[in-house]
């Protein structure tokens, strides 16, 4: 008897070691959307992007945020547009799949994975869901108040139909939608949650979409949290000018099979490759040479509904804008995404950077400079390094 309740002890033990070694849960491109419904019921939408990133896995835990009831949920994946099976299950089960911090008193939503995550991709989801939340989303007399600590740091909020914005303390894009609706959207580069608070009141001016603007000007509405378009520099020595890179972007456009990267003047372009991160598979690509480079990725068209997100490898040398000057090392480039990255090569470190940047170090011991850019303009950024004495 005792040796049967001491194997069961270990049994047990090693069930619970067994699941203590599954990964983290990790993820990438967090966006939220939030559409406010009828002042007065408490409710609003939140159409929740996420991608799930632990190499593996099949499932995705989201966690269902204290103070809100959670209805009329929806799961999609968002390449091929198809359902998702989930269920609601409690913090011991989002523990065991992987989200270490589960809180014992909080609700996951359990998302069963269409495929797993490939070794060298992503699985992308789209959780659509409605909370009642009184304290988040009420009414004060005649106007209309959201006020919520936002963690994602990519967000929208559309007003309800008939409402114009009095107030928002978080700097934001204001964007009319189609059916005339405004959106308020921003971008948090700060570590910390935005304590966004918005209030808007009630109009008698019909909400009519904007249709006076040029195609350009159309073009400085797009909302910028909600872009796609992300890209890391890799800074080989700077002797050789030449400076690895990898970028990456979301096709939703049904029939779409290539995407174009014109090579900016001045820079010359080598060793390109891409991958479909939905699958981890490798996509043909050509060079084109005329007036200008551009390296054409060709990759499956999109039906309607679905999307592929590619990324692109490519190595650039750039004799005018990477350079050694001295015994300094100067990196002088326009940047035009929202997400830009530099990693400084081995044996650098950091002595100049025009613009704002998170700073942090790679386990190899390099520099990374992370550059968040809501505007819709390009920013110009300058930076210098020196070589670590040895």
């Amino acid at each position: 008897m005792a040796r049967k309740l001491l194997a069961a002890a270990l049994a047990a033990v090693c069930a619970t070691n067994g699941r203590s070694q599954l990964p983290r849960q990790t993820q990438a491109d967090d966006y939220t959307r939030y559409v406010l419904l009828a002042p007065g019921s408490g409710k609003f939408r939140i159409l929740y992007e996420v991608t799930a990133t632990t190499p593996g896995t099949t499932q995705f835990f989201n966690v269902i945020r204290k103070g809100s009831v959670v209805s009329d949920e929806r799961v999609t994946d968002a390449m091929t547009g198809k359902p998702l099976t989930f269920d609601i299950v409690g913090a011991s089960v989002a523990r065991e799949g992987g989200v270490r911090n589960a809180d014992s008193t909080t609700q996951y939503i359990r998302v069963k994975l269409a495929c797993p995550v490939p070794r060298d991709g992503e699985v992308r989801i789209l959780i659509d869901k409605t909370y009642y939340d009184t304290a988040s989303y009420r009414v004060q007399g005649d106007t209309l108040v959201f006020d919520r600590p936002l963690g994602i740091k990519r967000n929208a909020v559309v007003l309800p139909a008939g409402y114009e914005l009095v107030s928002v303390n978080f700097p934001s894009q204001v964007i009319q939608e189609p059916d005339g609706r405004l959106k308020i959207a921003f971008l948090n580069n700060t570590p910390s949650e935005a304590p966004l608070q918005i209030r808007a009141r009630r109009t008698a001016t019909p909400a009519v979409a904007t249709t006076s603007l040029s195609a350009e000007q159309r073009r400085r509405l797009d909302e910028r949290a909600h872009q796609t378009r992300e890209i890391v520099y890799y800074l080989q020595q700077p002797e050789t000018h030449a400076f690895d890179l990898y970028h990456d972007y979301t096709e939703t456009r049904p029939g779409i099979d290539r995407y174009l990267n014109v090579v900016r003047a001045g820079s010359a372009v080598s060793r390109p490759h891409a991958i479909l991160l939905d699958t981890g598979e490798e996509l043909r690509f050509e060079i084109q040479r005329g007036d200008s480079e551009v390296v054409v990725f060709r990759f499956t068209p999109p039906k309607q509904g679905e999307s592929v997100r590619l990324r692109m490898f490519e190595t650039y040398t750039d004799t005018a804008r990477y350079k050694l000057v001295g015994d300094e090392l100067v990196w002088d480039r326009a940047f035009g995404r929202p997400f830009n990255a530099v990693v400084l090569p081995s044996g650098w470190m950091l002595t100049n950077s025009s613009i704002p940047a998170t700073i942090g170090e790679l386990p190899d011991g390099r520099t990374r400079l992370d550059f968040i850019n809501p505007r819709p303009d390009e920013v110009a950024v300058l930076i210098t390094a020196r070589r670590r004495s040895k």
